[in-house]
Formats: C-alpha cells, structure tokens, sequence
C-alpha cells in the first residue's frame, strides 16, 4: 500500500515530532508528578484513545469540516482550555492532600484515563495536525485513502505516546522520592497545577490553522 521510500520519510518525521518536548508531554508529567505513576501512565494511554479519535474523524472527513469553520474550531479550542484550566485548578488545591497514601487507587487511574481522553478530544490543534500531517503521505494511487491515513494515523499515535509512557515512569519516580519531603512534594504539585493551568490558557489563544 505505501512506498517504501515514502514510509520511511514519514516515519522518520513523525519520529522525530513524536520525540520532541511539547504539550502533551508536559500534561503527562504533570499528572504523574501530581498523582503517581500508575495515575500518568493512565493519562497516557488516555490521550492515545483521544488521539485516534482524531485519527478516524480525519479518516471520514470530519476534521476537515471542523478545520474549515472559525466557530466550530473556537468552541472545541475553549471547551478544551477551560477543562485543562479546570484540572490545574484542582490539583493546585489538593496540593498536599493524602501524602502519606503512595499507591493510587483505581478509581484514580480511571479517571486520570478519562480525562486524558477528554483533553487530546477537544485539542482541535490535535485535529489540525493530523490533516495537515498524515495528509501529506496519503496517495490515492495507493489504494483505499481512508485506510490509508487511519494506519499512518495509528503509527502516529503510538509514536507519540510511547515518550509519554517514559515520562510517567521517570515523573512517577520523582513523585516517590517527593513524598518523603511534604513541602517540596506539595509545591510540585502546585507547579503541575499551574503547568496544565497555563496549558490551558495556551490552547485558548491557539490560532486556526490557515
């Protein structure tokens, strides 16, 4: 289905966007700095789920329609700032709270999985990079372009989140040392508060794709 010489160009590509620092590696480590490993490996694989959606909007031409409206792109872009914003808020003031409780329970992870979902859902900036990147690989002389862009969109997908799952395993390491220091583990707690806080207010100034 794609020629070789055009996958590698892609891989590579996507590669090395997938490795380097942005956004998401940041919420990731906020949340694993904020509620343990298990909670930011959660996060992780929430923002994959996320992510394909995206990837099988862009397969049937839904992200196209919503890259193509100015409202539709504002109000994803606002829901996404304000329930990032939201989450900051919260984790800024449970700062501190059950220190002494390591290990995270279930319910934890569970909604740590959910809200991952929801933050990468309604990131349009997401959406706008799998139109304008993936697209680019996508020959329709090659066979099905639906099929197409979902495999290349999956590849993606897993390259991002793979630095993601390292993060939650380093940041949940410093977690664990921070949990013997009270006051240091709580003003970290409060700075990943204010990084997803800040995140927000990013996303909510992003610009539509032109």
């Amino acid at each position: 289905m794609f020629d070789p010489l055009h996958f590698l160009v892609f891989f590579g590509a996507a590669l090395a966007l997938a490795i380097a620092p942005g956004p998401g590696m940041l919420y990731v480590a906020a949340r694993s700095i904020s509620g343990g490993r298990a909670e930011g490996l959660a996060s992780s694989f929430g923002t994959a789920l996320g992510g394909f959606v995206h990837v099988i909007g862009g397969a049937i031409g839904v992200t196209a329609i919503l890259m193509a409206s100015a409202e539709i792109f504002t109000a994803l872009k606002l829901v996404g700032a304000v329930y990032l914003v939201w989450l900051g808020i919260r984790t800024w003031r449970q700062a501190g709270f059950d220190l002494s409780n390591i290990e995270v329970k279930p319910a934890g992870c569970r909604r740590a999985f959910v809200e991952g979902i929801f933050v990468e859902m309604f990131n349009p900036k997401t959406a706008a990079f799998f139109l304008a990147f993936v697209t680019q690989f996508v020959d329709p002389a090659r066979g099905n372009v639906a099929l197409q862009f979902v495999i290349l969109g999956a590849i993606s997908v897993t390259l991002n989140t793979t630095p993601d799952i390292i993060i939650a395993f380093f940041a949940g390491t410093i977690r664990r040392r921070l949990l013997s220091r009270p006051q240091w583990m709580k003003r970290t707690q409060r700075g990943s508060g204010a990084l997803l806080c800040g995140l927000g207010l990013a996303l909510a100034f992003a610009r539509r794709p032109a």
